[in-house]
């Protein structure tokens, strides 16, 4: 058995640089109150070399726990960083940038980490295969989430006072809470190796580059690194906003969902690349449920108190976005394989939606 070190040796390095020179100066920025712009530039790049932490330890527990584990653990680390970014941001009344946030991860996932992964990792392989069952269990789970329990406060509250409209939000969001635990219990236990993948002769047998608790401690320190970075990025959206041009709707659609899910984004990628499509898009739809199903509804149940509620509803530009991504998702994913050009078609779907929100 052939041991493997995880991702390439130079970009390991160069994460290494960045995180040992960006990291002190996120916190001596921070406390020093240094030029806006430039510690949101500093943030940003400090996360990312913290997100290639986080996917290194994600890939060797992975290796350890299978791909569903695997995947779980790469969607629950990075949806932290994306969640308490939104509460940062719901303590200072910014509701229209949490909710475009969500609007953000869902198109991220679905289309960008998901494109970035096919297209990728179809450039070095012609075909990839993934499970298809459980593709196709995630397709009804995301036209659940998305399509129905996000639209139906959209349409209902259209008739109904602000309190009502909150309430409908509270009964929805703990039915979101409830089936996706159900969900969990569904994939994880009782029907557990129904959701395995096949294991073939020729599949390489790895051993992980960390040891399990070296792992778990790398992943548990990247995180709460992490999260103190992106608390001290939300103060920066503001004048950063007023610098760029940027509207509150493209900040929380593109930048703060991208900062906050770059540790998916860095991981579903290696994955691909290494030809693991399982890990990859259970990362990508995985993590979009987790958006949906989890991080949304926890979100309006803790603007319960605080000053600002938040309710479960989105414009409509962020509806049909939402949407239009599941639908193309479903349809490409439903076959369980795919390749570069698939990849290609869903990064064209995100750079299309990321001019309209910029525009508006």
């Amino acid at each position: 058995m052939r041991r493997r070190k995880g991702g390439n040796g130079l970009v390991n390095k160069v994460f290494f640089l960045i995180l040992l020179v960006g990291l002190p100066l996120s916190i001596i920025g921070n406390i020093l109150h240094w030029p806006t712009v430039l510690m949101f530039v500093v943030y940003c790049i400090t996360i990312v070399a913290l997100a290639g932490y986080m996917g290194r330890a994600t890939e060797s527990l992975a290796i350890v726990s299978g791909p569903q584990i695997g995947g779980l653990l790469n969607a629950t680390f990075g949806n932290a960083v994306e969640l308490i970014i939104s509460i940062f941001a719901l303590k200072a009344g910014l509701i229209g940038v949490v909710l475009a946030s969500l609007t953000g991860s869902v198109l991220g996932n679905l289309l960008l980490v998901a494109g970035l992964s096919f297209f990728i990792g179809g450039l070095k392989f012609k075909r990839q295969n993934f499970n298809v069952y459980d593709a196709r269990h995630n397709s009804g789970l995301l036209m659940f989430a998305v399509i129905v329990a996000f639209v139906i406060p959209e349409v209902f509250s259209m008739t109904m006072s602000p309190a009502k409209t909150l309430s409908l939000s509270i009964g929805i969001s703990i039915i979101l809470i409830m089936l996706y635990l159900a969900a969990l219990m569904f994939r994880l236990v009782t029907h557990r190796g129904v959701y395995q993948p096949k294991e073939s002769g020729n599949i390489e047998h790895e051993e992980p580059e960390w040891k399990k608790w070296k792992a778990i401690i790398v992943l548990a320190f990247a995180t709460a690194a992490v999260a103190y970075v992106s608390e001290a990025l939300v103060h920066t959206f503001e004048e950063v906003a007023e610098t760029f041009g940027w509207t509150e709707l493209f900040i929380g659609v593109i930048i703060v969902a991208i900062v906050g899910n770059a540790a998916e984004h860095a991981s579903a990628i290696i994955f691909a690349f290494k030809n693991k499509m399982d890990i990859a898009v259970e990362i990508a739809i995985g993590s979009t449920l987790q958006i949906a199903m989890f991080v949304a509804p926890v979100l309006v149940l803790i603007s319960l108190f605080l000053p600002e509620k938040m309710p479960l509803v989105f414009t409509l530009p962020e509806l049909i976005a939402m949407t239009s991504s599941v639908l193309l998702m479903t349809v490409i994913s439903n076959d369980g394989e795919t390749n570069w050009f698939e990849g290609a078609t869903l990064l064209a779907a995100y750079v299309i939606m990321g001019i309209g929100f910029y525009l508006l």
